[in-house]
């Protein structure tokens, strides 16, 4: 790792109305190192980075590379210089292919005309690079599941002559083999001489892949250029003021109630023929690789897609395929994996989007605006939900802010059976802490839960007993109070696939 420092952030501030949201950044990035970048959801993570990228023009400071200052507030420059961004919230257009997205706004040409042979062809060889060949560069983008997506946008990023590149929470829609191969390209990107700047909430991954850390919080540098074996006390006290002694609440245990029951349920390539029992007072998890089919047996749980075979009950009685409202109103709820697009209207108040599923509680002809922020205040609060203003539009909230609305709404409409897709992803550990009390008390009140998680450490922390997906199927049923990582892991790959592992683990 070089010494020489590829980017300098000196005194960076950043002001909008009313709020401050960087107060005196410092860090330095030098090249060929992985610097990894932590703080809890506000602390001016995503300020900072698009501050760097030209995305946002700083207030006061300065930003060097290479020793000379990077345009502010233009981003083409940014890059030009040889900064790269991949942001949390892909930045890909749908309706694009593989290869127009990779190469969207510098495109090969032939004279006045794009090289479309010549793009699929370096797209193809990108994607070769990343240890994701296999996607083509003729798809379009909105037909990718999200992990292939993710490979799409590090690819238009590496696409350039890159010397800094900023990845945003880049492994959290993918499972254990693909966050290895990004690993891999990380490592050769650093031996080229290339900076990263690594943001993650994920402690563990910040010691197999970081060289150094930095912490803000509340705006600020709390810590700058820690080594990376820094102790896991010591980051999270660095992060929220406070050690979180205790991650995981008590782990809670079901009744012989049976509130929801799947029997074999199917929709071909993803679900094939799933049954499963949730009881009254249980944690359920359901784990497995990406592509497992977990998020599909969901959506088909809660009636976004109509199954080719098998039945839906709650309480005893079946739910008529593929209809939302009847599953919503036999009290399931969903929380899905993208809360932004599929949980929330981003620019409704809170207000309303926690009354969304209950509208005709507050007036049929004439809807009670004072009770409906009333009973949506209330029940923000009992989430602990920072900011609980009614009034204030959901878009402004942290991710972990805008997991608890989303709870909110069905917990106004007192649902039987939460089902939860990720409900963890993109969040601090503080607020991961608080995440799994709420899932647990709700448990404990007599509440139905059926988790999806990627995180095994998550599944093993929370859940009474977790089913392992693989291939559409559920292959095994574990008991969570003795559960490991490692034994999730084995049933969730092939033995064909990782004989090493199952060895290992057998």
């Amino acid at each position: 790792m070089s010494e020489a420092a590829v980017l300098e952030v000196r005194g960076l501030v950043k002001e909008y109305p009313g709020v401050r949201a960087l107060q005196g950044v410092d860090l330095d990035v030098r090249a060929a190192e992985v610097h990894c970048l932590l703080g809890p959801n506000g602390a001016g993570k995503s300020t900072l980075i698009k501050c760097v990228s030209g995305a946002v023009e700083p207030t006061a400071g300065e930003i060097l590379f290479d020793g000379e200052p990077l345009p502010a507030g233009d981003p083409a420059g940014s890059l030009k210089r040889g900064v790269a961004t991949i942001y949390q919230e892909l930045d890909l257009v749908e309706d694009l292919t593989v290869a127009e997205s990779i190469f969207l706004g510098h495109e090969p040409r032939r004279g006045p005309l794009l090289d479309r042979e010549r793009m699929r062809r370096d797209a193809s060889a990108l994607l070769e690079r990343l240890g994701h060949g296999t996607i083509s560069p003729r798809v379009k983008v909105g037909a990718l599941r999200p992990a292939a997506q993710q490979i799409v946008s590090i690819a238009r990023a590496l696409s350039g002559d890159v010397r800094l590149l900023i990845m945003d929470e880049p492994s959290a829609i993918l499972d254990d083999g693909e966050i290895e191969t990004l690993f891999e390209v990380v490592r050769r990107l650093t031996a080229e001489g290339v900076g990263v700047i690594y943001i993650s909430h994920r402690l563990d991954e910040i010691r197999r892949i970081g060289d150094r850390v930095t912490v803000l919080a509340d705006g600020a540098t709390a810590a700058t250029g820690l080594p990376a074996t820094t102790p896991t006390d010591d980051l999270v006290a660095l992060m929220v003021g406070r050690r979180v002694e205790q991650l995981y609440p008590e782990r809670p245990v079901g009744t012989d109630t049976v509130v929801l029951e799947v029997r074999g349920a199917r929709r071909l390539p993803a679900v094939r023929g799933v049954s499963l029992k949730v009881h009254a007072g249980e944690v359920l998890g359901l784990g497995g690789l990406v592509g497992s089919g977990r998020t599909e047996l969901l959506r088909l749980i809660y009636g976004l897609d109509v199954p080719e075979e098998g039945e839906v009950l709650v309480d005893g009685k079946a739910l008529k395929p593929g209809s939302p409202r009847r599953a919503i109103e036999a009290g399931l709820g969903l929380a899905p994996e993208d809360r932004k697009s599929e949980g929330l209207v981003l620019d409704w108040s809170l207000a309303k989007n926690v009354s969304l599923a209950d509208l005709p509680r507050f007036g049929r002809a004439l809807l009670d605006v004072g009770e409906e922020r009333s009973e949506a205040r209330a029940q923000l609060r009992r989430l602990n939900t920072v900011p609980d203003d009614v009034d204030r539009i959901a878009r402004l909230l942290s991710g972990g802010n805008q997991q608890k609305v989303v709870l909110a709404r069905w917990l106004l409409r007192r649902c039987r059976v939460l089902l939860l897709d990720e409900p963890t992803r993109g969040v601090d550990v503080a607020t991961k802490a608080e995440l799994y009390r709420l899932i647990c008390d709700l448990a404990k009140e007599g509440l139905g839960v059926l988790v999806v998680s990627s995180e095994l450490e998550e599944l093993v922390g929370i859940c009474s007993r977790v089913l392992v997906m693989r291939e559409g199927e559920v292959v095994a049923e574990v008991d969570g109070a003795t559960a490991t990582e490692r034994e999730l892991l084995r049933h969730a790959v092939a033995p064909t696939d990782a004989p090493d592992l199952a060895e290992e683990v057998a």
